[in-house]
This record gives structure tokens, C-alpha cells and sequence, in this order.
């Protein structure tokens, strides 16, 4: 009978890699976007490490012997790459990270080339050209999910993990159907990436408040340009053109909301012209290095309602309740009492409500642990950890049946409590161009 070949050892994680550096002694930093030889910023290199440590310590944890993402702020987060915003729907990316190995990335053609060249932490011989289909515009008849599949399990086999179960983020179905072909065992990783990325590092705190001082700079000019006879897409043009003067790597959305489109919050702009009296609302998400905001504010034009006062009112009521709750070790349901019932607020569930009264982690993705509301945090709480980093959001429809306050603060969680980074002045309803 054949000699099994002994498994290869894990790569022991380094804890040195896995201390987060927080400095909760000082004021959290947002430096500026260009590096210096006179301060310390943001340390890349450590950043990465951080990364791919938490990733492999998530890994341990898991019961799985590799994890294969599609995702691609967990491809960014793994192995530190990244093509730009073209690549956000196209699935042709991806990357494998077993417990044995190190990251594998299949990019669209040159880039991995690129990788090559410009990405030393990777071993050069990881940095592979690959292509899925293109979410199916090259026909299955080319075989491509196939050989993509042969060619991880080939790496599995190698590396030793074949036999362990292989985690997975999101993929097209012909992916997942061509992995188990292979006689491979396909789990949701996703939860392992979101538990790997949940608590920030010193580095990645910075990246997220240098993303939110953006966002004060561009509230600014928001403010002084809305005025009526502007449309919102000229309040978003305005906003994404100055955010990309700042440094911006992506502009993902900027919703803009003015006056009888206020109530129900429709998530996006149209070319409606601002009129004296509008109550308004924008949504400023855009990223820093990979780092997200989700910031909203609220505005007067010229004038403020006492039915927009009182909405303005009751939002950030719930929002300070909600941000005095925030503390290491409280539980995410607590926190969700604090948001009003969905029929507070004129809905009939809250699943219909879900989305204006709640947190959402903050990261790579717009969307990441914690994620508290009272649709989820009742029935699956957890507690919450220093380092988190969030955004709160409440929205109050006014007594006029069109006007709304929608409030957002981003905020880090510090062992003493919520450090809130989103600074433009938000306490009172804020009138532009007032007259």
C-alpha cells in the first residue's frame, strides 16, 4: 500500500502581526493622503500583515482547510490587490489562501503580470492570469469554470488541505458546480472573512477617518452650493468631483433627496431642481485606500419647517441614544432598542423598514460586522469589540408627509466608548444659504 504523503504544516500565525497598534491614548489620526519622512502614518506593510493575519487566525478557527474569494474587498484584503472599480461586478477575479500556503491571486490578463512587478509580498510564481467567463459572456462550452476548478484542486492537493472542507464567498453557479465536480467539499466562507475583518487595526482606523475628512470638505461645498436652481446631480457632480481632487480611489454612490422625494427615502438622485423651503438629504459613500465612508446629512434650503425641525429633532435623538449604548462588551440587541419601531416610522415590518434606523460595519466593504437592527439583532446578538468601526443611521419622516431627516455618524469603537470621525456639524438642522 502507498505511503500517504505527510499533511505540510500550517503556517503559524505570528502574533506580533495580529496586535492591531491601536493608540487609544492619542487622537485618532487622519493625516492626509500622501506619505511623509517626518511622520509616521500609515504603515502599508504592516497593514497587509494585519490582514492576512487575522485572515489565517479566521482560517484556523473554521474547521477549513482554504478559503477561494470572489469578493473583491476580501481578494483586497487577503492579498493586497487591487484593479480598480472596473472589476467590482465581473467575478473574474479571485483569489485562494489554504492554511498551509500562501495567497494565490488569478487576475485578468496583464494585471498579474502587474502583480509581478509591484507586489513583492506575493511569491511571483502566485500571480497567475485567470478567467472565469465573465459572468457567462464567454460560453461554458469553453470550459473555463472547469479548469479553473482543476487548477485549485491541484493547489489544494498540493498544499495538503484536499481533504478539508474549501470555503467560499460568492461565485456564479457554474463555479460552485465545477468545484464540487472535483470532489470538493464547499462551505460558506463568508462569515470567516466578515469574523477576520470586524476589528480594525491602528492603520485601517486611519485610512477610515482620513476617508471621513474627505467627506467634511465635500459637506462644505455642499452646503454653500444648495441654494434653489441647483439640481441634485450638480450637487453630485460637484461632490464627486471634489473627492476625487482629494484622493478618492472610488466614488461608489453619492445619493442626493430633496423635497417631496424626501419620504419614502428612494436611495438615489435624479435631476430635480432644489426649491426654497426643500428639506434635503445626501449620501456621501466613496472610499480612501479601499476604506469606506457612508455618511449622510441633512439640510435646510434658505429655511427650516417646524415640521422639519421636529423630524430633525427625533432622528438625532435616536442616534445619540443609539451612540450612548456603544461600548465594548454590550450586546448588539441592546443596541437595537434603541432604534424606533418600524410602525414609529410609518412601515408595516421591519423588513420594510430595514435600512433607515440601524448600524453597518465599515471597511473594505460598505457593509461589514456589525451589522444592528431590530430586523437581525434580537435574534442573533453578539457583543461588540473595541476596534469595531461603524456607521449609525436614523431617518424620521416629517408631520408634512414629504419632508425626512436622514442622519448618519461613522464612529469607532475605543474601550471607553463611541469615538464619532464623521465632524461636520450635525447636533442641529443645518440651513443653507439662509434667508
Amino acid at each position: 500500500m502507498a505511503k500517504r504523503s505527510k499533511r505540510p504544516e500550517a503556517i503559524p500565525v505570528n502574533p506580533a502581526d495580529l496586535n492591531p497598534g491601536h493608540r487609544w491614548h492619542r487622537p485618532l489620526l487622519a493625516p492626509g493622503v500622501s506619505q511623509v519622512d517626518f511622520e509616521e502614518r500609515v504603515d502599508f506593510r504592516r497593514l497587509h500583515r494585519y490582514r492576512l493575519a487575522r485572515t489565517r487566525q479566521a482560517l484556523a478557527q473554521s474547521g477549513m482547510g482554504a478559503m477561494l474569494c470572489f469578493d473583491q474587498h476580501n481578494i483586497r484584503y487577503i492579498s493586497s490587490t487591487v484593479i480598480g472599480e472596473w472589476a467590482r461586478d465581473k467575478l473574474i477575479r479571485y483569489t485562494l489562501l489554504s492554511g498551509n500556503g500562501t495567497p494565490w491571486v488569478w487576475d485578468f490578463g496583464s494585471a498579474a503580470r502587474h502583480h509581478k512587478l509591484y507586489c513583492p509580498w506575493l511569491d511571483e510564481d502566485h500571480c497567475l492570469a485567470g478567467n472565469p467567463g465573465m459572468r457567462g459572456a464567454i460560453g461554458p462550452k469553453v470550459g473555463l469554470f472547469e479548469a479553473a476548478a482543476k487548477e485549485i484542486k491541484d493547489i489544494l492537493l498540493r498544499e495538503g488541505v484536499a481533504d478539508m472542507p474549501l470555503g467560499l464567498d460568492v461565485c456564479e453557479p457554474g463555479m460552485l458546480f465545477a468545484l464540487q465536480k472535483q470532489g470538493i467539499d464547499v462551505r460558506d466562507g463568508q462569515q470567516v472573512m466578515l469574523a477576520a475583518r470586524e476589528v480594525k487595526s491602528h492603520d485601517e482606523i486611519t485610512l477610515l477617518n482620513t476617508a471621513s475628512a474627505m467627506v467634511d470638505g465635500v459637506y462644505q461645498d455642499i452646503m454653500e452650493a444648495l441654494k434653489p436652481g441647483v439640481k441634485e446631480s450638480q450637487i453630485v457632480a460637484l461632490a464627486t468631483k471634489k473627492l476625487y481632487e482629494l484622493g478618492s480611489d472610488c466614488v461608489e454612490a453619492i445619493n442626493a433627496i430633496a423635497g417631496e422625494r424626501c419620504s419614502p427615502h428612494p436611495h438615489n438622485f435624479t435631476d430635480r431642481i432644489i426649491r426654497p423651503g426643500d428639506q434635503a438629504y445626501f449620501d456621501i459613500i466613496q472610499s480612501f485606500m479601499g476604506y469606506r465612508t457612508c455618511y449622510y446629512r441633512t439640510f435646510a434650503v434658505g429655511k427650516a419647517s417646524s415640521a422639519q425641525i421636529d423630524a430633525y429633532k427625533k432622528a438625532r435623538q435616536w442616534m445619540d441614544d443609539a451612540i450612548a449604548m456603544l461600548k465594548p462588551g454590550v450586546s448588539t440587541d441592546k443596541v437595537a432598542k434603541m432604534f424606533p419601531k418600524s410602525t414609529e416610522i410609518g412601515f408595516e415590518t421591519e423588513m420594510a423598514a430595514f435600512g433607515l434606523n440601524f448600524c453597518h460595519g465599515l471597511g473594505l466593504g460598505l457593509h461589514e460586522r456589525p451589522l444592528i437592527s431590530r430586523l437581525n439583532s434580537f435574534k442573533d446578538p453578539y457583543e461588540l469589540k473595541a476596534g469595531m468601526v461603524f456607521a449609525v443611521e436614523t431617518f424620521c419622516p416629517a408631520a408634512d408627509g414629504i419632508s425626512a431627516a436622514r442622519i448618519e455618524e461613522e464612529v469607532v469603537l475605543t474601550p471607553d466608548g463611541a469615538k464619532i470621525i464623521t465632524l461636520f456639524p450635525a447636533k442641529e438642522l443645518p440651513v443653507s444659504n439662509k434667508y
